[in-house]
């Protein structure tokens, strides 16, 4: 009887640890992501005023005043927030003793929220950059002044084609070219390169094209990119494409 318990009880602890594991999908594959976290703080979302801030580890780490005066750690997927503003994040888990290695110290209670809402009470840096990573509001604007020749080959595609024929390159290779204009690194333990060649609309949100990678490249660059298209990619926290190349690489 006491080995079938022992068993049941291990069982019972495996079960467990997998539900917590699978109720954080969006911060699995983080940098800095943590192993295991402790229930939710509930579902009232976090609201204060920000009094210190840092990005490290593919996060920003924001210590929030509420408006009780208490203080409280949360983090959030990088967003530009300063201090000053006020500020109002969604509930997420809370993580007790966390260490950030990037950032060299450990925090004694952290919450790891999944993302920041945007209402009349939001003001500041945060108000103008709280769109999700991947939405149309957080693209990068188009630049005038490029103007990329299409790469060759028989699965090249200019920016806007890879957008207008997403649905039957889903899975599929692809190869497009165009100039760096932003690089976000080591966030979910990728890097993540931006690319404009001229072609698409602001308004139509497909004139800026997101590659994943282990390799990167400089801003600025014109470079040629080969990789795996993804289309209505959603890897949670706010980080959704229409359209993106995976497994990229980059050739000058």
């Amino acid at each position: 009887m006491k080995k079938h318990a022992l068993l049941t009880l291990t069982f019972a602890t495996v079960v467990t640890t997998a539900a917590v594991a699978t109720a954080m999908p969006s911060m699995a594959g983080k940098t800095e992501a943590p192993a295991a976290a402790s229930a939710s703080k509930g579902a009232e979302p976090l609201s204060g005023k920000v009094l210190q801030t840092m990005n490290s580890g593919g996060y920003s780490y924001v210590l929030l005043e509420k408006k009780d005066g208490k203080k409280i750690w949360v983090a959030v997927g990088e967003t530009p927030i300063k201090a000053g503003d006020k500020i109002n994040f969604k509930p997420g888990m809370e993580m007790v003793n966390f260490e950030s290695k990037s950032l060299k110290r450990t925090f004694d209670s952290i919450i790891f929220s999944e993302g920041i809402i945007t209402t009349a009470g939001t003001s500041g840096t945060a108000a103008k950059e709280a769109a999700p990573p991947g939405s149309k509001g957080a693209a990068t604007a188009k630049e005038t002044k490029i103007s990329v020749p299409k790469a060759t080959g028989a699965n090249a595609y200019t920016v806007e084609g890879i957008f207008g024929n997403s649905s039957k390159l889903n899975k599929k290779q692809v190869t497009v070219k165009g100039k760096v204009v932003k690089v976000s690194s080591g966030i979910m333990g990728k890097n993540w390169i931006h690319i404009q060649d001229g072609s698409g609309s602001q308004a139509k949100a497909n004139h800026d094209l997101v590659c994943t990678s282990t390799a990167t490249a400089n801003m600025g660059d014109i470079v040629t990119v080969t990789g795996t298209l993804a289309k209505d990619k959603d890897f949670g926290g706010g980080y959704k494409y229409s359209a993106i190349v995976e497994n990229a690489t980059f050739k000058k």
